[in-house]
């Protein structure tokens, strides 16, 4: 920000016209201003940011905060004599020798007019009051309300903050994202944003900051792509900082308030801790730690940068052409090496440049590329990353990547003479003898170090031989980005020979541990191997370990040593929604509720339209949603995950999940798609609603509220799904409610969520909103759609077939109680049915009770 002396503007207009010329000489009594808006929002100004009377600008200042939101010539700054001319041709910034700095591109047409409108935009109008250039079509590091980024138009921010030069830090709006690099790599997304909404179905087309948010626009701004709620605020602007986070700052009067910053860990700003420097606690303390990792040492001027702590040891100048076939002797390069968790900002944006190699070859691939400055090493899968030309900060993790970094160092030789001795008379008699000497010496060492690597070598294959299935076709091949691979004793240990079980899941049972940095992780134990148990294990490592979102569980590693198989996730200290939904435990409110809904409507969303590949997880439950600190939700269990192409509707051939959440297509030859997620998590909506399980013999709870009596209040009882789309058609929707919040929930709360998951578990699949549209109207974004009554009668059918089978059995002899439209409804729902082709499983027990 930089800041301004505020004058009166009455004397000055909004508009300027051909033949006027501005310099800071010329208004120094309105410190350099000549140009007002109507009304005196922002004013334009030759300005000096700084103290050095050698760089004056043309800049917009919003008056009321002094905040500078667009500059000409930031990169040919004049002096305080340069000066602004407005012609029919243009604008032009010229020096004291009238050298142009600065100037508008050519027009067609003749220019009439300069204005500066009320919201900052520097407009040159033609001879028709008609736009030829605007100052908002070309932003420089800044964007205020009312202004549109581009996609392919890029924020580049400035040096400093008397330095309004182009720095290293740029925002490019893609057609997806919003994405900060700094010297052409990646190092935030604004799609990270945990609280971003992110619709890709859409192609965007810009970026705008308005009274409620951040918001990339497609569909001619019909259509939202990624959106940040925001405080609302009369006046915001997004700008590119020098310090390389993206801030969006609301102000009252001269009062700054920053509602918005990215990346909120500094740690994984590229050069917060200049070249080599290691940073430590970018989220965890108000200003990052910065020091030199291991054989490094700070050098002493003013730039803090690490140099190598052994003198002999120098960075090699990078390439100066585009040649990089290196021209350094291999024998004269070493690799320093960075530490343990101790990663790179890029690493987790870029694809490993090979994979499945050694070290050594990772290495070679550097020393024969005069542009590379180091690499990172990743020895579970084998994958090399190449860092080139200039070197950034490097970072230190809380969680292993299994990345190791190596830092490229030329040695320099030290000048010794011929063996050592001088060449006279007396030193060649010493030389003729040692060196034959020296030399059948070192034969006879290299003889037993290849021994030894030999007898070394047939150990490890056979350890290897009985440590691994070989005959495993899922484990036959490389899995880019795998995650960190664990000895099976390592995980032995962490878990204290699996003492304490905090969980069953599909396939295993999950155990607490301990990992030696005092990481807690949650270690699946896979049990009963099958040939559909290897697939979903292997599929959980391909699938997972590339999956980073904050309502995902983390695959941390894995072990597939000495015929176990586990995974080992990050730990989640709540537990499963089941046991705090369900249980005796304290009641969960309401706002907590719909947050958790939200989050794992995230997570869903993301895995059906945010990854690379469309991924069905194919077992929502409450079971697999865990919850973290402050009851954050986040979706675990992936090993039921089926990877689909975008363009491809693809069938399972076996059956997966869990009764009482799968949808009607199960049963029948249609299409397994991302819409039997969306069933799947209807149900669990309504279980959250409720705080009871959607199918129960429990003849307690809403009898007391209910008003139909006999055995419909059972019924309704028995299967929870047909009780709400009952409640709904009478519009009764707090009898819906878990009792237990009764008095602290309105009817407008409860009818959003049920009509959202009543239009989620519609019969037929098509009618069943996308996940990203689930989550557009859980937060508010998008009207509610209306439940189609006539794709819900299934529910009449399936609640009447458990109610049937169990608690009805008790009431006995009242089925003239039904209805004819729900004799109908289940007729209908019962043909819809009829031509399916159904498995031995009855319909109750796949959408019905579990």
């Amino acid at each position: 920000m930089y800041y301004v002396v505020s004058i009166d503007h009455q004397s000055l207009s909004e508009f300027a016209y051909p033949n006027f010329i501005a310099s800071s000489i010329k208004f120094a009594d309105a410190d350099g201003s000549f140009l007002f808006s109507r009304n005196g929002a922002f004013k334009a100004s030759m300005f000096n940011p700084g103290a050095q009377h050698a760089r004056f600008y043309l800049c917009i200042i919003h008056v009321e905060s002094n905040t500078v939101i667009w500059s000409a010539n930031r990169d040919s700054p004049v002096s305080e004599s340069g000066t602004m001319s407005l012609t029919t041709k243009g604008i032009s910034i010229n020096d004291e020798n009238g050298s142009l700095k600065w100037s508008t591109p050519p027009f067609k047409s003749l220019v009439s007019a300069l204005l500066l409108t009320e919201t900052g935009n520097l407009i040159l109008l033609g001879q028709s009051n008609f736009t030829l250039w605007e100052s908002f079509r070309n932003p420089t590091d800044t964007i205020a309300i009312g202004q549109k980024l581009h996609v392919e138009t890029i924020l580049s921010s400035a040096v400093s903050s008397d330095d309004l030069s182009t720095g290293d830090y740029r925002l490019a709006l893609s057609a997806s994202d919003a994405i900060l690099q700094w010297q052409g790599l990646t190092y935030w997304k604004l799609s990270m944003v945990p609280t971003a909404y992110v619709n890709s179905n859409y192609a965007g087309e810009y970026m705008e900051i308005n009274q409620t948010g951040l918001y990339l626009f497609g569909q001619n701004g019909s259509a939202i792509v990624i959106q940040v709620n925001l405080p609302r605020s009369e006046f915001r602007i997004a700008k590119v900082d020098n310090s390389g986070q993206l801030i969006v700052s609301s102000f009252s009067g001269a009062n700054q308030i920053q509602q918005f910053v990215g990346p909120v860990d500094e740690c994984r700003i590229p050069f917060i801790c200049g070249k080599i420097g290691l940073c430590n606690g970018g989220i965890s303390v108000n200003t990052p730690l910065c020091s030199c990792p291991l054989s490094f040492r700070m050098t002493s001027n003013d730039t803090p940068n690490c140099v190598p702590a052994d003198s002999s040891y120098s960075l090699p100048a990078s390439c100066n052409s585009t040649d990089k076939s290196s021209n350094l002797n291999s024998l004269n390069l070493s690799y320093l090496q960075l530490g343990y968790s101790v990663d790179y900002f890029a690493n987790d944006f870029t694809r490993p440049t090979k994979y499945g190699v050694n070290l050594s070859l990772c290495q070679n691939l550097c020393s024969n590329d005069c542009s590379c400055t180091g690499i990172f090493y990743e020895n579970s899968s084998g994958s090399c990353y190449i860092l080139e030309n200039k070197l950034g900060s490097v970072m230190l993790t809380s969680t292993n990547s299994g990345r190791v970094g190596f830092i490229k160092t030329l040695v320099r030789a030290s000048p010794t003479k011929y063996g050592g001795f001088e060449n006279d008379a007396f030193g060649f008699p010493a030389v003729a003898v040692l060196l034959p000497l020296c030399g059948t010496l070192f034969i006879f060492i290299i003889g037993i170090l290849l021994w030894r690597r030999y007898r070394l070598s047939n150990v490890r294959n056979e350890k290897v031989r009985f440590s691994t299935f070989p005959s495993s076709p899922e484990l036959e091949f490389s899995i880019p980005g795998l995650p960190l691979r664990y000895e099976y004793e390592q995980l032995k240990s962490a878990t204290q020979n699996f003492k304490t079980r905090i969980g069953t899941g599909g396939f295993g049972t999950v155990y607490k541990g301990i990992l030696p940095d005092k990481t807690l992780v949650a270690v699946k134990k896979i049990t009963n191997i099958g040939v559909r148990g290897k697939k979903d294990f292997c599929t959980e490592i391909a699938v997972i370990g590339n999956i980073h979102h904050v309502n995902l569980v983390r695959l941390k590693g894995f072990c597939t040593q000495w015929k176990q198989w586990l995974l080992v996730y990050e730990y989640m200290n709540r537990g499963s929604l089941d046991k705090t939904l369900f249980g005796n435990g304290p009641v969960l409110v309401w706002q907590t509720r719909v947050e958790i809904a939200i989050g794992t409507a995230r997570g869903i969303a993301y895995l059906h339209s945010g990854c690379e590949k469309k991924i069905i997880h194919c077992d929502v439950k409450p079971e697999n949603i865990l919850l973290h600190d402050h009851f954050h939700a986040k979706l675990s269990d992936f090993g039921l995950s089926k990877l689909l192409n975008r363009e491809q509707s693809s069938q399972f051939t076996t059956m997966r999940g869990t009764r009482g959440y799968l949808a009607p297509e199960w049963l029948t030859s249609s299409a397994i798609s991302d819409k039997t997620d969306v069933y799947s998590f209807g149900m669990v909506l309504l279980e959250i609603v409720s705080g009871r399980k959607n199918c129960s013999s429990n003849k307690q709870g809403l009898d007391e509220n209910n008003n139909g009596g006999g055995n419909l209040s059972l019924q309704r009882i028995a299967y929870f799904p047909l009780y709400a789309l009952e409640m709904h058609e009478q519009g009764r929707y707090l009898d819906l409610v878990d009792p237990r919040l009764r008095g602290r929930v309105t009817s407008g709360d409860v009818e959003k969520l049920v009509r959202v998951a009543l239009c989620c578990v519609h019969e037929e699949p098509g009618l069943r909103p996308a996940m990203v549209s689930v989550v557009g109207m859980l937060e508010g974004e998008i009207p509610l759609s209306n439940p189609r009554m006539e794709s819900l009668n299934f529910l009449r059918f399936y609640g009447r077939r458990f109610s049937e089978g169990s608690t009805l059995e008790e009431a006995g002899g009242h089925d003239d109680m039904k209805s004819d439209s729900d004799e109908n409804a289940s007729r209908t729902s019962t043909r819809s049915l009829s031509n399916a082709s159904f498995t031995p499983i009855s319909s109750q027990q796949i959408s019905g009770p579990r």
